[in-house]
């Protein structure tokens, strides 16, 4: 047994693989995972909506969006994360290939926060292309699992077919020692919720109160610095709300798969899976589903993916801005675990505001029953004035926009067909 194959059973953090982490910085990889819809479309973009609770109809109705300035249905902030087209050529290599080996195995992978900016909606019939790759590597000691931990963060770029950026997403993963997780026992006292009738009509009420502007202006010149966005509930959560989420969003590039789908992924990453209590592999995902595996890693219950909260804290901004109104950028951290059983509110106050054709800024977090902030950020909004008119969407800096014509100049071969196929030629 090597010395790689030993620290990936013990969950340990080896100085190699900290080492090519860095490597691979600015280098874009093509991770061979198709996307969960190739191509937007209505229903697709219906589900995504539908995975994280948001019934606002500019998202669901193709008729009610032709009704906007939108002139049509449009997606939820966070949609991108269930498409992209990958125009990067898959290496061949031996070095290269070297390079991208996987990382970290065994150790576990915690979602801790995520930047978010816009530039332009996605649209049903309209193909997504991306980039992606690692934009940041930080080593240091875990206070969650008393090890060793590395914080590493992935940019994902995505563009349409004439290279103009849509989006971009800085998404940051913890990997931490397992072996120090279960040692750590920082989150032993934690027990899941119970929740008596009383208490659970305090979350019903929550979500009758739920407030959309939708097709009324939230107008420049009607807010001001301190005020309060009407709040969003969610939760508590439940295994429902993971498959939900899953169908919208899909694995999120895990490849995960059932029946001859996981055989397939367990033949080429045997590191993935796990043994159950029966002896049967799973994938080490099921800590958002499955209690016991939770537990073996000194997590008291399963809990949800950061990018749930992500997306509802975009529900709550969209929500409050109407259907004129453009969210332009949102930064998250995730502070603590959101357990199966429990609620996250979601919440935010105005905390600057420039004049009529700047952002307004939102601090915003979502707080849990036991009073813990598990999400806390800012976000920037654009807002329609009443004397200067319609937003103007935000554009790209110069060198973003190179990179996007640089994916948008890679149509060739698998790509390229795809590409051609989407649009019938």
């Amino acid at each position: 047994m090597t010395t790689a194959d030993t620290a990936a059973i013990e969950g340990r953090i080896t100085d190699e693989d900290i080492e090519r982490a860095r490597a691979q910085i600015g280098v874009p990889v093509n991770k061979r995972e198709e996307p969960w819809n190739r191509l937007p479309q209505p229903d697709a973009i219906s589900h995504f909506a539908f995975g994280i609770g948001d019934d606002n109809p500019l998202f669901i109705d193709p008729d009610y969006g032709r009704g906007t300035r939108w002139h049509g249905q449009i997606a939820p902030p966070t949609f991108a994360i269930s498409t992209g087209l990958d125009q990067t050529p898959i290496y061949t290599d031996p070095e290269r290939k070297e390079l991208f080996r996987g990382l970290f195995r065994g150790t576990g992978k915690y979602y801790s926060g995520v930047k978010w900016m816009w530039y332009q909606p996605i649209y049903p019939g309209r193909p997504v292309l991306m980039e992606g790759y690692t934009l940041d590597v930080q080593v240091k000691e875990s206070e969650f699992s008393g090890g060793r931990s590395v914080k590493e963060t992935y940019r994902y770029l995505y563009v349409d077919t004439d290279g103009n950026p849509i989006a971009t997403r800085d998404e940051s993963y913890i990997n931490a020692e397992r072996h120090g997780t279960k040692k750590s026992g920082k989150y032993g006292h934690i027990q899941r919720q119970y929740w008596t009738e009383e208490e659970f009509a305090t979350v019903e009420q929550a979500y009758a109160d739920e407030v959309r502007r939708g097709a009324e202006p939230q107008w420049w010149e009607d807010v001001s610095v301190g005020d309060q966005l009407p709040p969003v509930m969610k939760g508590p959560l439940t295994v429902v709300d993971i498959i939900s989420m899953h169908m919208g969003w899909g694995w999120g590039g895990y490849g995960v798969g059932p029946l001859k789908f996981a055989h397939q992924l367990r033949q080429r990453m045997p590191a993935f899976y796990q043994p159950d209590e029966y002896g049967v592999p799973d994938v080490v995902q099921r800590l958002h589903w499955d209690a016991a595996r939770a537990q073996a890693l000194g997590i008291p219950a399963p809990y949800d993916y950061g990018q749930m909260r992500a997306a509802w804290i975009g529900h709550l901004l969209t929500n409050w801005i109407g259907d004129d109104g453009w969210l332009a950028e949102m930064e998250l951290q995730m502070r603590g675990f959101n357990y199966h059983g429990d609620i996250q509110r979601c919440t935010g106050t105005v905390t600057a505001k420039g004049g009529p054709d700047d952002a307004v800024c939102v601090e915003v977090s979502a707080t849990s029953q036991r009073h813990e902030t598990t999400t806390a950020g800012t976000a920037t909004v654009l807002l329609p004035s009443k004397a200067n008119g319609a937003v103007a969407l935000p554009v790209a800096d110069a060198a973003l926009r190179r990179r996007g014509a640089a994916v948008a100049s890679r149509i060739s071969g698998q790509v390229g067909a795809e590409i051609r196929r989407l649009y019938g030629e």
